[in-house]
């Protein structure tokens, strides 16, 4: 049975294992439990031991200043000359001497770690000296603490392996590859390029421990080059003393290459498809050992990166047909506008009005998106009108009116032979039910409530409103008051009472915009600081009042302005 003191110490030996595995919340989930039971039995030599565990915690953590970090050091380091205890000492050296290594001290470092492996020699309870001597051959060839003293090469192929089927950007598959790979082989620096065939050009924008920036070469050129061309590994255990080894990097960066694996990444067909390039192995050089695991590295980390292209390819390709789709849709709404000069922008402005009524009830960009190009086609069935009806000046005959209702239906029907996914197949429903009505009397289908699709009851508002919000040559802008009256009014059985709510509580900067889009006009940023204070339902408000206080005649003479397109000089301002 174990005593209470050989279970705090189990506890300390856990927590120092999950440190060195830079676990951190497992570690000080262990060491505080250590704590208290060293503290129960006043254990001077555990306190200091976990005070010193704490210290190193909480700066790798960043849960304390630097300053605080060192005084808990010195309190663990009291407690250790207290205790007597060589353990407590080498535990806090050891400690002494990461932070140093983290800060970029490293002769201090050195020294901290010197006197860590010197203690070692006499007690090392903890099994600490492979890693102090790690850490010493780290600093003493030039690398940086975020290396690892442990790693298992099977835990690496497992990680590269999860990548897989867990990531498909390849910029972040990248870095795990060469993160893992640099782990599994106790190196420096690792670099994994992929051949650009088209281009003939080795490139990544993952090189650990150089800034993030994409490197890209000839094929030909470098080690990579030579590697990706003959297929041969390069095992190179003296950079400098090999002529195909370019010294210009290090002389620019500061760095140091001393030993070098460069290997091809081969796929299942047998195809080159890049380069590992490995930099300074911890200990030595690089043996046999270390190939056949790159290989093994290889194998799997291929498959990976043929997944991520063959996914970025697809992309790109979904990215060209969005934008092939979209163009189409503004082609057929110029068409519009060329056929139809009396209300020319008029979509344009749809579109608009619709994306702000859209985003002020909360829907999703996907859904914003789809409304918005059902918007930009609502009327893509005027094309099939006469234009002796189209572009007729004065008031249209019964007989006329009846067959310009009919664009709703031609609307649908050219849609509706559209290819689209499930998705847009919507689109076609919205842009073809904005003359349906709450009530049940719109046109053509004669849909009612909620039969009509949520995008075609916000079409219907936006769609009404820059109507009889446009000048037309037979007519000239309607007085707001008036517009508001009619939208207002038209709640509940026009339109969907709560689209008209939510329209009708947008602010109005946002409503002069699209006004201002008519004539590619900009809103004074003093006026919206002020505008933006205000909604429709406010205009209206005002505009429907006998005597409006000076404040709110400002706010509507503004808003007018805007509206209207007039000058400060037109309107006294």
């Amino acid at each position: 049975m174990k005593t209470e003191t050989n279970t705090q110490q189990d506890y300390i030996l856990s927590g120092l294992k999950h440190t060195i595995q830079k676990e951190y919340p497992q570690a000080a989930e262990k060491i505080k439990k250590a704590y208290e039971l060293a503290s129960a039995n006043n254990s001077l030599e555990d306190i200091s031991v976990c005070l010193s565990i704490f210290a190193f915690l909480n700066y790798s953590q960043k849960t304390g200043e630097l300053s605080d970090v060192l005084l808990m050091l010195d309190d663990a380091d009291y407690m250790a000359g207290r205790s007597e205890s060589v353990t407590a000492h080498l535990v806090n050296e050891l400690v002494r001497g990461n932070i140093n290594f983290c800060e970029n001290v490293k002769d201090v470092a050195l020294i901290h770690y010197n006197n860590a492996l010197k203690l070692s020699t006499e007690i090392d309870k903890y099994n600490l000296s492979d890693n102090i001597n790690t850490r010493i051959k780290q600093l003493q060839n030039g690398m940086d603490y975020s290396l690892p003293t442990q790693t298992d090469p099977l835990v690496s192929l497992v990680k590269i392996s999860q990548s897989i089927t867990a990531l498909t950007d390849i910029d972040e598959l990248l870095h795990v590859i060469a993160q893992e790979t640099k782990n599994a082989m106790q190196a420096d620096r690792c670099t994994v390029f992929l051949w650009d065939k088209d281009s003939n050009e080795l490139w990544s924008k993952v090189a650990l421990g150089v800034d993030n920036k994409e490197i890209r070469f000839p094929a030909d050129k470098g080690l990579a080059g030579y590697v990706v061309q003959t297929g041969e590994t390069l095992n190179i255990t003296d950079a400098y003393s090999d002529s195909r080894f370019n010294p210009e990097v290090d002389k620019n960066t500061g760095y140091r290459t001393k030993t070098i694996l460069c290997m091809p990444i081969i796929n299942n067909n047998r195809e080159i498809i890049g380069a590992f390039q490995v930099l300074n192995k911890i200990d030595g050089v690089f043996t046999k050992n270390d190939e056949d695991l790159l290989v093994a590295i290889g194998g799997s980390a291929s498959i990976a990166l043929e997944n991520a292209q063959l996914f970025d390819q697809q992309l790109q390709m979904y990215r060209e047909q969005k934008l092939l789709f979209e163009s189409f849709i503004d082609t057929l709404a110029t068409s519009i506008d060329a056929r139809d000069k009396i209300t020319a922008g008029h979509s344009t402005r749809v579109r608009m009005y619709s994306g702000l009524i859209a985003q002020a009830l909360g829907m999703d960009k996907k859904d914003i998106s789809l409304v918005e190009k059902a918007a930009t086609l609502h009327d893509i069935g005027k094309i099939g009108i006469r234009d002796s009806v189209l572009q007729k000046d004065g008031k249209l005959t019964d007989e006329e009116y009846k067959h310009i209702q009919e664009h709703v239906r031609i609307t649908h029907n050219i849609l509706n032979k559209i290819y689209m996914s499930p998705d847009f197949r919507i689109i076609t429903e919205m842009a073809s039910s904005h003359h349906e009505k709450w009530d049940g009397s719109g046109y053509y289908r004669h849909l009612k409530g909620e039969e009509i699709t949520l995008g075609g009851r916000i079409l219907a508002v936006a769609d009404v409103f820059d109507a009889i919000t446009s000048k037309r040559h037979y007519r000239d802008k309607m007085p707001i008051k008036n517009v508001l009256n009619i939208i207002t009014e038209g709640a509940g059985s026009h339109f969907d009472k709560n689209i008209v709510e939510t329209f009708m509580s947008i602010s109005i900067n946002k409503i002069i915009k699209v006004f201002l889009s008519e004539i590619n006009g900009e809103i004074v940023p003093s006026d919206e600081d002020i505008l933006k204070q205000y909604n429709l339902y406010d205009i209206h408000r005002i505009s429907k009042e006998e005597i409006p206080s000076s404040e709110e005649q400002k706010i509507l003479d503004l808003f007018n302005a805007y509206y209207l397109h007039q000058s400060k000089e037109e309107t006294g301002n």
